[in-house]
């Protein structure tokens, strides 16, 4: 996965609904400020609301439709025909509500991202604000990881810390969080691009060492009123 000619890495982005990751993803490659390009974003929903966003952006978006007729192996035969077709470097579950097979996220070993907002390994799954507000948890925040047969289980790269204020809902906690999902996701892309990140031997490797525990960014202060 090394990037030494800088050589744009090729995403395939998958999403369910709004695509903000998405979004902030391609206007980082859009901007070079991570040297990648999204050459496809495929949706399981017709109506995802990335879709349309993605081609306001000059991105060919596809919807491989999930239904209950055609979901599982069916659905995963005609995604992967999809993702494929377009030879990605890298695919990136970017809001992207399906649980995958063992088969298909081994198909893509070392090569499939996800980002989930919680600090894992705490709070798997979904409902993650509201189970951080019932918790008292002092902080809360965002993962990055690669993508393995386990629920929300894979070697995570990249976390954003940020507080949880006395007065937050479910509505405030979650947009504090979003807006660190969209600084880290691309974060990690460009790591992977630069050469600096990579999958080795099953386990991530940052810089040339196996990565034992996440880099953890503390966005406390930038989000403190």
């Amino acid at each position: 996965m090394s990037n030494t000619t800088r050589t744009a890495l090729r995403l395939a982005v998958l999403i369910s609904g709004r695509g903000s990751n998405m979004v902030a993803i391609a206007r980082a490659c859009r901007d070079k400020r991570i040297a990648a390009q999204v050459s496809i974003v495929i949706a399981d929903r017709p109506s995802a609301g990335g879709v349309a966003l993605a081609r306001e952006m000059g991105i060919d978006a596809q919807v491989v439709p999930w239904s209950s007729a055609t979901g599982g192996p069916a659905f995963e035969r005609a995604l992967i025909e999809c993702i494929d077709a377009h030879h990605p470097d890298l695919i990136i579950l970017a809001g992207f509500m399906r649980i995958l097979s063992r088969e298909l996220v081994e198909h893509y070993a070392g090569r499939m991202l996800n980002i989930h907002p919680s600090l894992l390994p705490a709070y798997r799954g979904l409902q993650t604000h509201v189970r951080v507000l019932q918790g008292g948890d002092a902080w809360h925040g965002a993962s990055v990881h690669f993508v393995t047969a386990e629920l929300d289980g894979g070697p995570v790269i990249l976390q954003s810390r940020v507080p949880v204020k006395p007065d937050d809902t479910e509505a405030s906690l979650a947009a504090r969080v979003l807006s660190t999902e969209h600084e880290i996701y691309p974060r990690v892309i460009g790591w992977i691009a630069d050469g600096r990140l990579a999958w080795c031997g099953g386990r991530p490797s940052l810089d040339g060492e196996p990565l034992q525990q996440p880099v953890v960014e503390n966005f406390g202060a930038l989000q403190d009123d």
